[in-house]
């Protein structure tokens, strides 16, 4: 637990200068990990586009089998961040990264439903546990003061991913016809093959900790390991399966299931935003699809950074979160409304991307503040994974209630779960922090 709770003494030229090189150090590995590892999650999404067909996929199905990655994530989530604490991040963040890209590439060669189903089960072992890992890794690098910029950095690898997914996904299905392959393989194969690259960048090049680090002086790395390990209190150690009991925090639950419901929003979103824009005119190319289907992430990216700004400015986490979650439920709402109108589906959409985007840094900060440090490993697993559930009943519930003619009907399910979300963190007990504009004064 944190124990600053005061205004923080002007920083040393060399604590600047250090968090600087982490910065430039650490952050694009991690990002690029992030990045590649949501499109490859994500660009189901767009290959739909061509291989509903030829696989006779309808919506309902779509939604299951986008749904099922989930299972095997949240299975695997919490055993995934023991093992990397265990064996440290390097090894285990390269790990991840190659296995999902193999898988992610093998997908592009599935001939049925059923292949298709045990494609996205195993895209989900091997996806288990790289959110929350980095996360964890985060907080051995960046201060809490730091942690909500580094956070929505962080974050922002979503709608990026999202956008290149966008872009990429829909001039694939256009363009590529290579070697009497479909369109729709080669999005799964163009799109893994850079997860195994940057998995081997991670084994050779990311650091697990300040100690040692190379691109550190000795007073660098000692600094800024000094600096991390005083924000804690040290509590007992415990055993591999003692960590266990972090789950059994009520704060802990509080937190999953209210980010299980907004998870329902953002998944939604994530797979069925390709269908949502080809409703809007059935004649669109899937080039066009693609860049439309860009705007929302261009927005939701720039309302992230900026809310993630302020949050850290302000010190204040929960009024933030509280707010982009009933933002995005009126986005769905009107995605819902103006189905049928190209423009203002597009501004409803853009707010979506805003709340179920932007809620992920202040979410985040808020929730490693309030974890111990003994238990930011499971604590953070057991949030995500339980709130990875979301991305399980989000997709399969909006699947269902989805026509061939009306995806949007079945955009009232994530409403409702926003809604609750927002009333269930109105309720969270969070101490508020002391923002960077009260370090200035």
């Amino acid at each position: 637990m944190s124990v600053h709770t005061g205004p923080a003494p002007a920083e040393s030229e060399l604590g600047r200068r250090t968090v600087r090189k982490v910065a430039v150090r650490i952050m694009p590995i991690i990002g690029l990990l992030y990045v590649f590892n949501y499109m490859d999650r994500a660009n189901i999404g767009y290959a739909q586009l061509g291989m509903a067909k030829e696989l006779t996929i309808t919506a309902a199905t779509f939604g299951a089998a986008s749904a099922i990655f989930f299972l095997a994530y949240v299975v695997f989530e919490i055993p995934s961040n023991m093992v990397m604490k265990k064996v440290g991040a390097r090894l285990w963040l390269s790990r991840i990264a190659v296995s999902w890209g193999i898988v992610t590439v093998l997908t592009g060669f599935v001939a049925s439903v059923t292949h298709l189903v045990i494609a996205r089960i195993l895209l989900g072992i091997a996806e288990a546990g790289l959110f929350p890992g980095l996360l964890l890794y985060l907080t051995l690098w960046f201060r809490g003061k730091e942690r909500g910029r580094a956070i929505a950095a962080l974050a922002l690898a979503q709608p990026i991913a999202l956008i290149l997914g966008s872009l990429t996904g829909g001039w694939i299905l256009d363009h590529v016809h290579w070697l009497n392959l479909s369109s729709w393989q080669w999005v799964f194969v163009l799109q893994g093959v850079p997860a195994v690259l940057i998995g081997v960048v991670t084994f050779f090049y990311l650091p697990d900790r300040p100690a040692g680090a190379r691109f550190l002086t000795e007073e660098e790395s000692a600094w800024l390991q000094a600096e991390i390990d005083q924000e804690y209190v040290p509590e007992e150690k415990e055993t591999f399966l003692g960590q266990l009991r972090a789950i059994r925090d009520g704060k802990v639950l509080h937190l999953a299931f209210s980010n299980l419901f907004i998870a329902c929003g953002l998944y939604g979103l994530t797979f069925f935003l390709p269908l949502i824009v080809k409703q809007l005119d059935p004649g669109y190319a899937s080039t066009n699809i693609g860049l439309l289907g860009a705007i929302p992430y261009v927005v939701g990216a720039v309302g992230m950074l900026l809310l993630a700004r302020n949050s850290d400015r302000t010190g204040e986490r929960k009024g933030h979160v509280i707010v982009l979650v009933l933002v995005a439920a009126v986005g769905f709402f009107g995605a819902i409304q103006f189905k049928s109108v190209p423009v203002l589906s597009l501004i409803s959409l853009s707010l979506a991307a805003i709340g179920v985007l932007g809620y992920l840094a202040p979410y985040w900060a808020m929730a490693s503040k309030v974890l111990s440090k003994e238990h930011t490993a499971v604590g953070l697993a057991a949030i995500n994974s339980i709130a990875a559930l979301g991305g399980f009943f989000g997709p399969y519930a909006i699947g269902l209630a989805a026509t061939d003619t009306d995806v949007t009907v079945g955009l009232y399910f994530p409403i409702g779960c926003l809604v609750l979300s927002a009333i269930m963190l109105a309720f969270l007990k969070v101490p508020r922090e002391a923002g960077t504009r009260g370090a200035r004064k």
